[in-house]
């Protein structure tokens, strides 16, 4: 199972990106899907994650109010629109398919989630 991150790129600070997650999975719908990021020399962290309806969402509290992370059903798709980036916001960013359907229930933990893409780098410069 494959997942594409795209929508990396250069912006500057204040400035936006839209990152996207796809997959031709076709179960992909059914579970939740997370975004993390690895910054250089650091260790990955959790970012933002929505449940399989997109009804749920959560986000890290260095995210909350800037990022937001929806889906598209019929483009089997999730998105995380990127406000206001920081410089901290440098990373290469992953998306995370889970592969339990939990309901409601979005995990954050790394471990909980099966299906990883590639990673797209977001720099921003100050």
């Amino acid at each position: 199972v494959q997942l594409q991150a795209s929508g990396g790129g250069l912006a500057q600070a204040g400035g936006s990106l839209r990152l996207s997650c796809t997959t031709s999975m076709r179960t992909f719908n059914s579970y939740a899907v997370g975004w993390f990021r690895q910054a250089p020399g650091k260790a990955r962290e959790f970012v933002a994650a929505i449940s399989f309806s997109g009804s749920t969402t959560i986000y890290a509290d260095s995210v909350n109010g800037r990022f937001t992370i929806s889906r598209d059903h019929d483009k089997n798709t999730v998105f995380l629109q990127m406000n206001n980036l920081q410089f901290e916001d440098t990373a290469v960013y992953y998306c995370a398919a889970d592969h339990q359907f939990r309901g409601e229930e979005v995990p954050r933990p790394m471990g909980e989630y099966d299906y990883w893409g590639q990673g797209t780098l977001v720099t921003v410069s100050s």
